[in-house]
């Protein structure tokens, strides 16, 4: 068996007996087998580094991401100068905001979210909208759509010709 874990190499070359030491002794002596262990259970684990990515499977869970967030919210008619005026001050606020979209009576927020997981960044990204609609003056629309897809996704997308483009336009537009 190859995949040990690190605690468990230890108790394991104990159990191992005679036809396991003489192979340990030839490459470590009396430690050869905890070194051996050792090494077996940190070769499946990245080592911290330039290269500890490579491949796109290799990432640390703990390291954030880059993630894609459309987020439309929508609801009764609103005047447009009021729209603008709430969407300005979010971004104003957060300048992290790309693009917003907006009409009477719904809007579209696109921006990039830096997060450890597609989880985390959806959450950052359902409350968003409601936690900033009294300091923002946002109207009291609720949240009719949401998409988080990663930084390599939404670039094969735009490269494919599909799902929205580049934020050319950064700003507050009306659609």
């Amino acid at each position: 068996m190859r995949r040990v874990r690190p605690g468990a190499a230890a108790s394991r070359a104990g159990t191992s007996g005679a036809s396991g030491g003489s192979a340990d002794r030839g490459t470590g002596g009396a430690r050869g087998a905890r070194a051996d262990g050792e090494e077996r259970a940190l070769s499946s684990v990245p080592a911290p580094g330039p290269d500890a990515g490579s491949g796109g499977h290799g990432t640390p869970e703990d390291l954030p991401r880059l993630w894609h967030v459309t987020l439309s919210v929508s609801g009764q008619e609103v005047p447009l100068t009021e729209v603008r005026r709430g969407l300005e001050q979010l971004a104003h606020d957060h300048p992290f905001l790309l693009t917003s979209r907006y009409a009477g009576d719904h809007a579209e927020i696109r921006y990039w979210e830096e997060a450890r997981d597609l989880h985390d960044a959806a959450a950052v990204a359902l409350r968003l909208w409601g936690e900033h609609r009294r300091t923002a003056g946002l109207p009291p629309w609720e949240i009719v759509g949401l998409e988080v897809i990663d930084r390599e996704t939404y670039h094969q997308r735009v490269a494919e010709g599909y799902g929205p483009p580049p934020a050319a336009p950064v700003g507050i537009q009306p659609f």
